[in-house]
């Protein structure tokens, strides 16, 4: 099974692979990951990358290909793949048409999770980490049992994430829109669109991808 995931940051797109990926035994294939890993193990596509990544330049959608390209070849035939913050332009959407079909695979799903803005900016702005051990805690949602003391490793050493802010999240909700907005009418025409209500919490969430994928 392949499947696209798609939602704003935040909105838990990361959290659903990783449970796909323990469950199923999906790959989860991340674009950006992938170039990062490849840069690290200086592939040639990974050297390539870099070279664009150094002049301060925007890494093409031809680069991207080539990482997909390689990681599906890798992949056995029985293992699911998992699309995560690809494809984000009509292009990449027809370029990733051309390489499933070249290894023998098809887009069974393209999942969105549904999320309010509002709610979301809520969600991410109140979300805070231990510095020592990394246990996530939220202002609202999950506040340590004892206050300023994280439940894990009993640090009183808090972080916050500096993008975690409003007007950086409704950036983000403005990007995404404007990105994912036109890759979307061609999926719904093949029928293959799903939407979940992302703000749920994460096992209702996983709940409704289960059923989509039966």
């Amino acid at each position: 099974m392949n499947i696209i995931l798609l939602g704003p940051p935040g909105a838990g797109k990361g959290t659903q692979s990783a449970r796909l990926v323990d469950h199923y035994g999906m790959r989860q294939l991340s674009t950006g990951d992938m170039l990062r890993a490849a840069v690290k193990a200086q592939t040639p596509v990974g050297l390539k990358a870099k070279a664009v990544m150094d002049r301060g330049e925007l890494v093409s959608d031809e680069i991207v290909s080539e990482l997909i390209d390689a990681e599906l070849a890798a992949m056995g035939p029985d293992t699911g793949a998992i699309f995560d913050g690809y494809p984000r332009t009509e292009a990449q959407a027809e370029i990733l048409d051309q390489l499933l079909e070249k290894h023998g695979r098809a887009l069974d799903h393209v999942i969105e999770l549904d999320v309010d803005e509002d709610a979301l900016v809520e969600r991410i702005t109140g979300r805070f980490t231990c510095a020592n051990c990394g246990a996530g805690y939220h202002d609202t949602f999950q506040q340590p049992t004892v206050e300023g003391v994280c439940d894990k490793c009993g640090s009183t050493e808090f972080k916050r994430r500096p993008d975690d802010n409003e007007e950086t999240v409704r950036t983000r909700m403005q990007e995404y829109r404007a990105k994912t907005a036109p890759i979307l009418p061609g999926y719904e025409a093949r029928g293959i669109v799903r939407r979940v209500d992302g703000m749920a919490d994460i096992d209702a969430v996983a709940a409704s991808i289960d059923a989509i994928l039966g």
